[in-house]
């Protein structure tokens, strides 16, 4: 179920070529359900870390971003306040259905060597790789493709884990000689991203409720020949870096910037502008949300205006929750006042 609207207009807009086919409706905070009784602060400290970098995603005028960042690094009152006197909630609309998925930062061993127990790398991006063109397939690369190049980050004590970092975009690895390493998106090989779940349910290998992250999982170690190829399915391929990040932070998402767990989401920035804050209300029963949340992160699998991937935090807690994440909402973003009554008047 949506939430009731108060609609001041419902206006196609004219801004930049990825977004003209939204369809943007301003609503009131009075009519997003749960709004009060959240504790905004959380929101507000993660929204003030990406106002450094918010001006570089330009959905929404850099100006319009200034006014509001200025506000929120100098002391800006009660969270809440600060929200409802300098943003437009707005539901941004493409035709889909919500969909919401979790995802986190696993804690994984590996070695900067290959040896017996580590065999399985994560690469550092080739230098030829050009944004939007098409590389190297999943299969391609994991068949010899980057051999002899020396492009190796790390290396992993098991290929399902490898596979998963890529779908989860950064990860905490402990190497062997007892040393944490923070690694992070650096880049990808511009293939499609393939559910490797959907095409274990379509082969009659998994049923629907068993093709989450853990079910796959099981099935991998169960089926490790099999495992290998199904895993080739998703022709995307990751590349990472390695990041000097404190402990005690997130890893750093798509906004270079650290993510906050249950505050940090991932969304397909050609709809959402990266740096904005969303309302995200998620019909999941005892999972249930209704929170503010910061796009600050992107994802191969996150396709739509209203589709989110939630940040759940570090480690096998985080993991096991955000496995289980796939549900339905609404999403509703936060735009800056400046730039909704410029909508309003077109």
């Amino acid at each position: 179920m949506g939430f009731a609207r108060n609609i001041f207009a419902i206006v196609a807009l004219a801004l930049p070529a990825t977004l003209n086919a939204a369809t943007y409706t301003q609503l009131s905070f009075a009519s997003i359900s749960g709004w009060e009784a959240d504790n905004h602060t959380p929101a507000l400290e993660a929204f003030a870390r990406s106002c450094d970098s918010i001006r570089a995603t330009g959905a929404i005028p850099v100006r319009d971003w200034d006014r509001v960042c200025a506000l929120a690094k100098s002391g800006p009152g009660p969270a809440r306040a600060f929200f409802e006197q300098n943003f437009t909630p707005v539901r941004i609309s493409s035709g889909t259905r919500a969909l919401f998925t979790g995802y986190y930062e696993p804690e994984l061993h590996g070695s900067r060597h290959q040896t017996e127990t580590y065999r399985y790398p994560l690469y550092r991006r080739p230098p030829e790789i050009q944004t939007g063109v098409a590389w190297n397939t999943r299969a391609e690369i994991e068949n010899g493709a980057l051999e002899g190049r020396g492009l190796e980050l790390v290396w992993l004590d098991n290929r399902v884990d490898a596979f998963f970092v890529h779908v989860q975009g950064a990860a905490r690895i402990k190497l062997d000689d007892g040393s944490i390493m923070r690694v992070g998106f650096a880049g990808r090989n511009w293939q499609r991203y393939r559910s490797v779940g959907r095409e274990l349910i379509r082969q009659g290998v998994l049923t629907p409720d068993q093709a989450s992250m853990q079910g796959i999982r099981v099935w991998a170690a169960a089926n490790p020949n099999a495992a290998a190829q199904a895993l080739q399915h998703n022709t995307s391929f990751i590349f990472f870096q390695e990041l000097e990040i404190p402990d005690a932070l997130g890893p750093v998402g798509a906004l270079q910037v650290p993510l906050t767990p249950m505050r940090s989401v991932a969304v397909d920035d050609s709809r959402t502008p990266l740096g904005a804050p969303v309302w995200i209300k998620m019909n999941a029963g005892a999972r249930s949300i209704n929170q503010l949340m910061v796009a600050q992160d992107t994802g191969s699998a996150v396709n739509g205006a209203q589709r989110a991937d939630i940040f759940y935090g570090s480690g096998d807690a985080a993991g096991d929750k955000a496995g289980l994440i796939r549900y339905s909402g609404e999403m509703i973003t936060l735009i800056p006042n400046a730039t909704a009554a410029r909508l309003r008047g077109q």
